[in-house]
């Protein structure tokens, strides 16, 4: 299913659905930062989605990286929530969904790099590098508010 990002467009669709769902800003010793390529709209990301029925918020965190990723984590901080209504997102199937993203700090216990139906590269990347890709700014944003935690979450 591929998926289009609206964010200020007074053009964007009417929003028609709300899911609460996370990313996970995994860094590895040295600082770089665990992103992946979406299959869905072409852009590099955090490793993240949709909070599922029965579970708690950091299940999903754990299950969405490991879905993603390849990697096992654990959840360390709550970085930021993020539920900007000018944030919309646009499914092929008709769903256009208002942004409700909560971001968290997290660092691997286990697993190694592969991919998914949902992405086609994991890497490790520097700030810097990330910067150079194609990287929506809603999650610059949070990676930004993540790598300058200082004890408090965001709130946006």
């Amino acid at each position: 299913m591929t998926r289009r990002d609206y964010i200020n467009d007074v053009n964007a669709p009417k929003i028609n659905s709300v899911v609460p769902s996370v990313v996970a800003i995994v860094r590895d010793p040295s600082g770089l930062i665990l992103m992946i390529h979406k299959t869905d709209n072409d852009k590099w990301a955090l490793p993240g989605g949709g909070h599922d029925l029965g579970e708690s918020i950091s299940e999903t965190v754990v299950r969405e990286v490991f879905e993603e990723t390849g990697f096992t984590v654990e959840v360390d901080e709550l970085t930021g929530i993020y539920t900007n209504p000018r944030h919309v997102m646009a499914y092929d199937d008709g769903e256009v969904r208002q942004q409700f993203s909560i971001a968290f700090l997290a660092h691997v216990v286990g697993g190694k790099a592969r991919t998914s139906s949902e992405s086609d590269v994991v890497e490790w990347l520097s700030r810097e590098e990330v910067g150079q890709r194609n990287v929506h700014p809603s999650m610059l944003q949070r990676i930004d508010d993540a790598v300058n935690f200082q004890g408090s979450a965001t709130i946006r």
